[in-house]
Parts: C-alpha cells; structure tokens; sequence
C-alpha cells in the first residue's frame, strides 16, 4: 500500500512539475502560429495575384543551371526533386502544430484539474477556481492554435501541389529546349563540315 502511494505521489509530482513547461510550450506555440498567420496572409495576397515567391526563385535559378553547357539533364531532374522536397518539408511546421497545439492543451487541462482536486480535498476553493479557470484557458489556447494551423494548411497544401505542378512544367520545357539546342548545334557543325568537305 505504501508502494502504490509513493508512485501516485512521484506521478504527482512529475505531472505538477510538467505544467510550467507545458505554459510555456503553448506560449510560444501562440507566438508561431500569430507570425506564420502573418506569412501566411502576405503569401495569400501575392498568390492572388498570380505571384509565387517559391515558384519565382526556382525559375530563377533553373535558368541559372539550364544556360551552363556541362548541366546535365539527371542534375535538372535532381534539383527539382530537391526543390519539391523543399516545399513539402515546409508544411512540417504547420503539422506540427496541428498534433502539438491540441495536446498541450489538453495537458495543460488536466495537470490544474488534478491540483483543484487536491485543492477541493483540502477546502482551498479560491485555489481551486484558480486552477481550473487555467484548465480551461490552455484548452482554448491549444484548440485555437491546432485549429488555425489547420486552416493554413489546408490552402498551403494546395499552393505546394499548384508549385509542385510549375516547377515540373518548368523543368521538362528547360530540358526540351535544351535539347532543341543540342540538336540544332550538331545539325549546324554537321552542315559546316559538309561543307568544307564540298569544298575540298
């Protein structure tokens, strides 16, 4: 029986002393979720402009590669696969925060309804209402940060798969073109040795 009473109070302990962290953690999840709100605004005002900042760079420097001679077509191919991998790592963040905002506050309600409890058992009542009005403010605060990043996510999806969509629409006109180019620059070497042969 002593056993059983000493778990329960290192579980107590431990839950007690994760609440600060867990604060904390929803914290700094609000502060996120604000500023990739604000991005997220900015991208959405260019995009309904038909402007792509991801979109713009990589056709910027795929024209870079596309006019070195020693590109090789596996290489152009390479870097749009690194590019799409880019843009599907960056909707991690807002993943993330779709899995962590919801539990957070779920922990962060269930830590203070413990220590109402505790407090109810000892007839601490204002304690007790301290404790769970900060049980249901982390519930909201979480709710709303999962619920925000799912939003985002769901139009952020849908840009990457349209980008992903260009950049492949890109790469194989660059890789048409280049070869148009090869073939047009054997065909004229070809014609300028025909005709020294002609001359001779």
């Amino acid at each position: 029986m002593n056993i059983l009473a000493g778990l329960e109070t290192f579980l107590y302990v431990i839950s007690s002393a994760l609440f600060y962290p867990v604060v904390a953690g929803l914290v700094l999840l609000t502060f996120w979720v604000v500023i990739s709100f604000g991005g997220f605004l900015r991208e959405y005002l260019e995009r309904k402009h038909g402007e792509s900042s991801a979109l713009r760079r990589y056709e910027k420097v795929l024209e870079t590669k596309a006019s070195l001679s020693n590109v090789m077509d596996i290489e152009l191919e390479r870097f749009l696969q690194s590019a799409e991998l880019e843009l599907i790592k960056s909707l991690d963040k807002i993943r993330f925060a779709i899995r962590v905002g919801p539990a957070l506050g779920l922990m962060g309600t269930l830590i203070p309804m413990g220590i109402a409890l505790s407090a109810l058992a000892q007839g601490d009542m204002p304690k007790m209402a301290g404790s769970m009005v900060t049980a249901f403010t982390t519930t909201v605060v979480g709710l709303a940060c999962g619920l925000a990043a799912y939003l985002m996510s769901m139009f952020k999806e849908k840009w990457v798969r349209a980008d992903m969509r260009e950049m492949e629409y890109l790469t194989e006109l660059t890789l048409r073109n280049s070869k148009f180019k090869v073939q047009n620059s054997k065909l004229e070497e070809g014609n300028e040795i025909f005709g020294e042969t002609q001359a001779i």
